[in-house]
């Protein structure tokens, strides 16, 4: 595809852009689930595969020398699994309607609910004009393949607003994030909490960790002896929640090879035995929370190694802020307050896309208004 002078290639998969090509625009954002060696994990170990119904369709935007100003990692998708945005109804009502809503264009991180750049930018390009001739590239491929939608999960504010300027369908839904706001420690961050919620907290860590050894591990620390034992307490975790685990055993072994550094890996032992994990992934500014199992129910573990660690780890690194991933209101006591996230979509049916138009707009309202009324009601935090 060609457009103003730059061409626009697709390709089925990251390995066939090259790590090299991937990295001069992914390294810079600090993002460690957009780069390449994340995705080609995804991708290779079988996890995000077209026989899992995740088809590659990458767009590179390049200039006239063959070189790569911009990509847009894209799936075309056979269902909407691992995608953490909701459009199960909307297939429902298109195929009651007599339409083909699978397979779907997906601009997102496989099984990945965090914000992050959905459009990567050399540094030396004008981003508004990369991120528009993808957009539009992405608009080109969603007709040429006859297919019904296109959707970007959890994008940029920046981004959310160029897509919807072009038309896309923005939608809003919202996570809970702990924001470092000069803490220091934990126990400064216990000091802003309210009586009753630090006495609460200081108390489900101590039965959390009782009897158990907690470490965190990182870098060389990551054995395939240790990926064993999280990967059975993913398994586990996995089957329980999801019905089916995303993520291939070859997964962890990959991101373990290329990217143990970025990772801190929060590990209970009881008597030297690995009896839980929480997988955390350490970006620029920002600790990310993933996957996490267990193999004892134990009260309060869950809330330890998920949120409690990470604090304490993401405010020892100077990191600003831990994002804990979908879902979960019982994160909000913990000192994850609610925050917006957004997702946006091409609908290329005008009735199809009005139909969802009103939906979304009886929806991002009753969003804002559930972050407003958390946020006062239910703050964790002294009041001032």
């Amino acid at each position: 595809m060609t457009d103003d002078g730059f061409t626009l290639r697709v390709h089925g998969a990251v390995a066939d852009v090259g790590r090299d090509a991937w990295e001069a625009l992914a390294a810079p954002t600090g993002d460690p689930f957009i780069g390449y060696d994340f995705l080609d994990a995804c991708e290779a170990s079988g996890s995000a595969s077209p026989d899992q119904g995740w088809a590659g369709r990458h767009l590179a935007l390049e200039d006239d020398s063959g070189r790569i100003l911009g990509l847009m990692p894209l799936w075309l998708k056979g269902h909407s699994s691992g995608e953490y945005v909701f459009d199960h109804a909307w297939a429902e009502a298109w195929e009651r309607a007599g339409g083909r809503y699978y397979p779907k264009l997906l601009g997102a991180v496989p099984f990945t609910p965090v914000t992050g750049p959905r459009f990567l930018i050399h540094p030396e390009a004008d981003a508004g004009t990369v991120r528009q001739a993808l957009i539009q590239g992405a608009e080109t491929l969603c007709a040429r393949l006859d297919l019904s939608s296109i959707h970007v999960t959890f994008p940029t504010e920046v981004e959310g607003a160029e897509m919807a300027a072009a038309g896309w369908l923005p939608r809003l839904d919202l996570q809970y994030v702990f924001t470092d706001q000069g803490y220091g420690d934990f126990e400064g961050f216990l000091a802003a909490l309210s009586s009753n919620r630090r006495k609460t907290i200081r108390r489900e860590r101590r039965e959390a960790q009782a009897g158990l050894d907690i470490r965190i591990l990182t870098g060389p620390d990551l054995t395939e002896s240790v990926w064993d034992a999280f990967f059975a307490f993913y398994l586990d975790t996995g089957s329980r929640k999801w019905g089916r685990p995303y993520l291939t055993r070859a997964f962890f072994a990959r991101i373990g090879q290329t990217m143990a550094d970025r990772i801190a890996l929060v590990m209970a032992y009881r008597d030297e035995t690995p009896i839980a994990g929480a997988l955390n992934l350490i970006g620029r500014d920002a600790l990310y929370g993933r996957q996490w199992g267990t193999l004892e129910d134990i009260p309060f573990l869950h809330f330890e190694l998920c949120y409690y660690q990470a604090i304490e780890f993401a405010l020892s690194r100077g990191l600003s802020r831990v994002e804990a991933g979908a879902q979960g209101h019982h994160k909000l006591a913990r000192g994850y307050l609610p925050t917006p996230v957004r997702s946006a979509h091409h609908i290329p049916d005008p009735g199809f896309r009005d139909a969802i138009a009103r939906y979304l707009d009886h929806e991002r309202p009753a969003i804002l208004a559930e972050i407003k009324a958390q946020t006062e009601a239910e703050s964790p935090f002294r009041k001032t």
